[in-house]
C-alpha cells in the first residue's frame, strides 16, 4: 500500500522536456493530475542561482529531475540548491533523479595529484539533504559505493534490446554486438545476452589522452550487422573510427546504441558524415536541435522507465523488476507494439 505522503516532481533547467514527460506519464498511471511543482530556478546577474518553491511540500515524497549534463557545474548547483530548498521546507524524503550523472568519469585516481571528483559530488549531494539517487547507466558501477544512501542504477540495455528486436526483427541472426573497448565488455555482453547475439570487441591503444593510435577487432565481424554499445558519446571521434574499422574488417553495416549523448564539439557533424547507418541515443541528456535534425541519429525516450521507477520507489516495490522483459515491455508497448 502507498504511504500517506504523495509523490511530487520538481525540475531544474537541465532537461525540462524529460521532466514534463515523466509528469505526464505519472498523471496517466495514477489517474490524478501530476504536474511539476510550481517553482522558479533563476540566476542573478552575476550567475548566482536562486530557487523559490511556490507550493507546499511539507511531508511530501519529492523527486528532483535534473541531469548534470553540460553546463555540468551550473546544473549540479541547481540540483544542490533545489534539494536544500526542499529540505528546509520539511519535505518527507528527497530523491535526486539524475538521468545522466556528470563527473562519473573521474571515479579513481589515474595519476598522481588528481581528484576523485565523483566521490566529491556524492558528498555534496548527501550534504544537500538528498536521501536517494535514481540514475541510469553510471559510467562506473562502483560509484554506487561512494554514497551512504540507496542508489538505483537503471540500465538502458533492456530498452535497447526492445529497440533492436523491433528494428532488426528480420535479421536478428546477423547481429553482432560490439564493445568499443575492453572496459565496456560487461555492458555490451548484457545486450548481447538479451538478444541472443555474439559479442566482439574493438581494442584501442592510445598514444596520449584523446588520441587513438590503433584499433584492432577481436572477433569475426565479416558479413555481420554490428551494433556498437557504450554508455556515452562525447566527441564521437573514437566511435566513428571504430565504425570504419568494423567495415574494413568485413562488417555489412554498423549501428550504434549509446545511453548518454554528450555530443560535444564536432560530434554531430562527425556522426552525420560517418559510415554509421544509425546512432541511437536516449534522452537522458536533452538533445540539441542539431541532434534532432541529424539524418542518422534517433532518440529513444527514457520517461517510461523513469516514471515506473519513481512510482516503484514511492510505493515501496521493486525497481530491479524493470530489468525484466515481462515488466518493461508493457510500458514501452506504444513504441514497440507486437505485430
Amino acid at each position: 500500500m502507498p504511504t500517506l505522503h504523495e509523490p511530487k516532481l520538481i525540475a531544474g533547467n537541465a532537461n525540462l522536456p524529460l521532466a514534463e514527460s515523466i509528469a505526464r506519464r505519472m498523471s496517466l498511471y495514477r489517474g490524478v493530475d501530476q504536474g511539476l511543482v510550481d517553482a522558479r530556478v533563476e540566476r542573478f546577474n552575476d550567475g548566482e542561482i536562486f530557487v523559490e518553491v511556490f507550493e507546499n511540500v511539507r511531508g511530501e515524497d519529492m523527486f528532483i529531475v535534473q541531469p548534470t549534463s553540460n553546463p555540468a557545474n551550473d546544473n549540479l548547483m541547481e540540483l544542490l540548491i533545489i534539494a536544500d530548498a526542499l529540505r528546509r521546507s520539511s519535505a518527507q524524503r528527497i530523491t535526486a533523479v539524475i538521468p545522466y550523472f556528470g563527473y562519473a568519469r573521474q571515479d579513481r585516481r589515474t595519476k598522481a595529484r588528481t581528484p576523485i571528483s565523483a566521490k566529491l559530488v556524492a558528498n555534496m549531494l548527501t550534504g544537500a539533504g538528498i536521501e536517494r539517487i535514481l540514475t541510469m547507466d553510471l559510467h562506473a558501477a562502483q560509484i554506487q559505493g561512494f554514497f551512504d544512501m540507496p542508489v538505483d542504477n537503471l540500465y538502458a540495455s533492456p530498452i535497447f534490446a526492445l529497440d533492436v528486436k523491433h528494428q532488426f526483427k528480420d535479421s536478428l541472426d546477423e547481429i553482432m554486438v560490439v564493445s568499443p573497448d575492453v572496459g565496456g565488455v560487461a555492458r555490451a555482453r548484457e545486450l548481447a545476452k538479451r538478444i541472443n547475439a555474439p559479442l566482439s570487441i574493438v581494442d584501442k591503444r592510445r598514444e596520449k589522452a584523446g588520441e587513438v593510435a590503433e584499433m584492432t577487432v577481436i572477433g569475426d565481424v565479416r558479413d555481420k550487422i554490428c551494433l556498437i554499445v557504450d554508455d556515452m558519446c562525447d566527441t564521437a571521434g573514437t566511435l566513428c573510427k571504430a565504425a570504419q574499422v568494423l567495415l574494413d574488417n568485413g562488417a555489412k553495416e554498423v549501428h550504434s546504441y549509446i545511453t548518454h549523448g554528450v555530443m560535444s564539439g564536432p560530434a554531430v557533424e562527425r556522426v552525420t558524415n560517418s559510415v554509421m547507418k544509425s546512432l541511437v541515443l536516449t534522452d537522458t541528456i536533452q538533445p540539441t536541435e542539431e541532434i534532432t535534425k541529424a539524418k542518422n541519429i534517433r532518440i529513444v525516450p527514457t520517461a517510461p522507465i523513469f516514471t515506473q521507477a519513481i512510482l516503484n520507489i514511492w510505493n515501496g516495490t521493486s525497481v530491479s523488476s524493470l530489468f525484466e522483459d515481462k515488466t518493461l515491455t508493457p510500458i514501452y508497448e506504444s513504441m514497440y507494439h507486437r505485430d
